[in-house]
């Protein structure tokens, strides 16, 4: 009688976990938080250390490589042997970078804890999308949202904190933000038993059984494809605007750092409500809808961007913030439900990607930018968008 209570358990289908996502989302929340700290700094460590754009790319590049390298690897093998205590173990690293980030006085050292904040957002991804996942109940677009929303809700907050904490006080201040690592190490740690509990139940095995589709598997990689080519489209454009924003409205403006970095963190704000967005309307709508309409949406107002003044800029920024950044719960989700027995793999595959697509694009942008100015660099990323318009070769997935 316990054997086939225990059966129906695993066959009845899991109700959606809120407290589990919202414990994740924090935890998204405290590791992009951290993460942001990094290209927040650069007003700072361009005058105190005398950096190039190009540097500036490189330490951008170096974060972002080593944080999507591993990632589709460490996803792969999780998916055979799911780790829940990982979470926590990329804090660790994540922790060690701001520290060293605090006490960084050459560019090498700077690229040492770009490293090894990278490093620890490798670990975290695969398998904090793969709890989010486990934890939706079937709202995966749902699910997925709010773990994207505390992600770029740290984004957000990380420039804000920097102009509060760092910016009147010194570099040196940094190493207070260990306080939300050690947070966050607590909250991981939290869900790693939850997660091991799942585990034990193999209730996620269960979950992905009901995922099914009848796309060919050539349909599938080309689809895939797609995917990653509108994920670098998104990226390079998003890049331009985390790592070269203030810059732009410096030189172009004459705003103070600290001005720009308010305005950094309207822009960014507005990525998070975007994509708190996209996944529910995904869910409702359909997920190649919200794609279409995400990617291609923003290119009107991201052309008129490099022609607007100072009061339409911020504007400007706000709402391609908010349309673009509607596209990535969907197209993860989208890539999932493609691929549904290989979701550690695939979400490490897409956030490696767009972190190493962002990392190639700030090293491009910050070469081109010394070549020319950072207006023209503006110019060129407006035209990015418009690479939406292949999600019209996407099949329409059943909504399942």
């Amino acid at each position: 009688m316990k054997n086939l209570e225990i059966k129906n358990q695993i066959l009845t289908p899991q109700k959606t976990v809120y407290s589990i996502l919202f414990a994740i989302a924090i935890s998204h929340m405290l590791n992009d938080l951290l993460q942001a700290v990094i290209p927040a700094m650069y007003p700072i460590l361009k005058n105190k250390l005398d950096l190039s754009f190009t540097q500036i790319g490189l330490i951008t590049f170096t974060f972002q490589i080593t944080a999507s390298f591993l990632q589709p690897f460490i996803g792969y093998y999780t998916d055979k042997n799911p780790k829940p205590f990982s979470l926590a173990i990329g804090m660790l690293f994540t922790l060690t970078g701001i520290l060293v980030l605090s006490r960084a006085d050459t560019f090498t050292i700077l690229l040492a804890s770009a490293a090894l904040v990278g490093l620890g957002s490798s670990i975290f991804h695969p398998e904090a999308s793969r709890v989010a996942f486990l934890g939706s109940g079937g709202k995966r677009g749902l699910a997925q949202s709010i773990f994207q929303l505390g992600g770029n809700t740290g984004t957000a907050i990380g420039p804000l904190l920097v102009a509060l904490i760092v910016i009147p006080y010194g570099q040196s201040n940094i190493a207070w933000f260990v306080v939300f690592s050690i947070i966050g190490i607590f909250v991981m740690s939290k869900i790693g038993v939850w997660y091991k509990k799942q585990i034990d139940l193999n209730r996620h095995k269960q979950i992905v059984k009901q995922i099914n589709h009848t796309i060919s598997k050539k349909k599938v990689r080309i689809s895939v494809g797609i995917l990653l080519i509108l994920i670098f489209s998104k990226s390079f454009y998003t890049s331009s605007m985390s790592s070269y924003y203030t810059f732009y409205l410096i030189q172009k403006f004459n705003v103070s750092v600290l001005q720009a970095q308010y305005y950094l963190f309207w822009f960014l704000g507005s990525v998070a409500l975007g994509t708190l967005i996209g996944g529910p309307l995904g869910d409702k709508f359909g997920r190649k809808h919200i794609i279409w309409f995400s990617i291609l949406g923003a290119a009107p107002f991201a052309l008129m961007l490099p022609f607007a003044n100072l009061f339409w800029t911020s504007i400007l920024a706000v709402i391609i913030g908010t349309i673009i950044a509607s596209a990535f719960s969907a197209i993860l989700v989208y890539a999932q439900e493609l691929m549904p027995d290989k979701v550690g793999m695939i979400s490490g595959m897409f956030f490696g990607f767009a972190f190493g697509m962002g990392g190639l694009g700030s090293a491009l942008l910050g070469v081109l930018a010394d070549k020319t100015s950072i207006e023209f660099v503006y110019t060129v990323c407006s035209f990015l968008p418009l690479i939406g318009v292949l999600a019209y070769f996407l099949p329409n997935l059943k909504k399942l």
